[in-house]
């Protein structure tokens, strides 16, 4: 197919042009959309600006992927657009907190995440532990956005000085969708093998890794950490010498391929941003179903992550996806919510509906 042909199918109309990349990749000829191009789907973004936000942790939280228990019920936002992972617990703290200086012109709020116990609560390892604070996109989308619609995710980052991070070398953050999607998986049958086209739900996304000069580094550095590439694997991107804020974005194109893109500063990303495009893991994209972002440390009992802040996560589209739009097959998170599980102060759970986050 021509990129002629790619842009008569995806555009919506001449103004999306300043958002077209055109890529020639040695695979094939694809047509890129750089993250916020588009319509930002409304209800699928938080600008924190609601002096009242507030997170309730419903303690002590899961630990799933550890010990099997998922502790119900699961953790909310008062605005009940941000959830508890249904596979691990919510990030320790969860506190609206005044816009770190040289944010987006306007903000008067962002929301600070940090984690001190990553993994059984109450309980240290020494292994490096994970929490998961996961956007609700059923809602405002019905069950997700289809590629056809190139969807993307846009985020502004707070790093801190490096003075202030948790001194170890390895992942500190991370910045992730959730994604349908199909995938060659290896069957048996006796002595024979066989592939066939499989359906699943993955996560590509942006890590930032802390590179500790403790740790026989020179300096104190960061590095962005791509998942994946179209091997399976993981791979470093841009090394990070600039801390301070930092816009992060995704988006997803009808060819099925990631494209990641991280810049300096708050301002809009352009196509000199983007890292890379893939397939990633090997896999095909079919939809997005929602974003949400990891907290990492040590899970030492000895001290908190670093402290990450993160201000007006936006899901965009090429289309007019928004509340009253809807999807057969998928169901509302909203409508596991009752009235008596409100009165006890929580919801019910809604693991059933969250994909489990690896």
């Amino acid at each position: 197919m021509t990129i002629r042909r790619v842009c008569q199918l995806r555009l919506a109309g001449p103004w999306l042009w300043a958002g077209l990349v055109v890529l020639i990749a040695p695979a094939a000829l694809c047509a890129q959309v750089v993250p916020g191009t588009g319509t930002p789907v409304e209800g699928a973004g938080d600008d924190f600006e609601d002096a009242d936000w507030q997170f309730y942790h419903n303690l002590p939280k899961g630990s799933f992927d550890i010990d099997n228990d998922r502790r119900y019920p699961l953790g909310y936002s008062h605005n009940e657009r941000w959830h508890e992972s249904p596979k691990r617990g919510q990030p320790d703290v969860l506190k609206r907190i005044e816009t770190p200086a040289g944010g987006l012109e306007g903000s008067t709020g962002a929301l600070l995440l940090r984690s001190f116990y990553t993994g059984v609560p109450g309980y240290r390892t020494g292994q490096q532990g994970q929490d998961d604070l996961i956007f609700d996109c059923d809602t405002p989308t019905g069950g997700g956005i289809p590629v056809s619609a190139s969807p993307s995710v846009v985020v502004r980052v707070y790093m801190p000085p490096f003075e202030q991070w948790e001194n170890r070398t390895a992942t500190s953050f991370g910045f992730r969708c959730a994604v349908d999607a199909s995938a060659w998986k290896e069957k048996r049958r006796l002595f024979f093998k066989s592939k066939a086209r499989t359906q699943d739900t993955w996560f590509p996304g942006i890590f930032i890794q802390f590179n500790s000069a403790g740790d026989k580094h020179v300096r104190d550095s960061a590095a962005f950490v791509i998942r994946g590439g179209d091997d399976g694997e993981d791979y470093v991107g841009p090394i990070i010498t600039q801390t301070g804020w930092w816009t992060l974005g995704m988006s997803f194109t009808p060819d099925g391929r990631c494209h990641y893109y991280a810049s300096p500063g708050v301002d809009a990303l352009t196509a000199e941003d983007r890292i890379g495009s893939n397939y990633p893991q090997g896999i095909t994209c079919q939809k997005v179903r929602t974003y949400f972002f990891n907290v990492c440390n040590g899970n030492s009992g000895g001290g908190w992550s670093t402290d990450w802040t993160i201000d007006d996560p936006q899901l965009y589209s090429l289309y007019g996806y928004g509340y009253g739009y809807s999807q057969s097959g998928y169901k509302s998170i909203q409508k596991v919510f009752t009235k008596d599980d409100d009165k006890k102060g929580g919801l019910k759970r809604i693991a059933r509906l969250l994909p489990l986050i690896d």
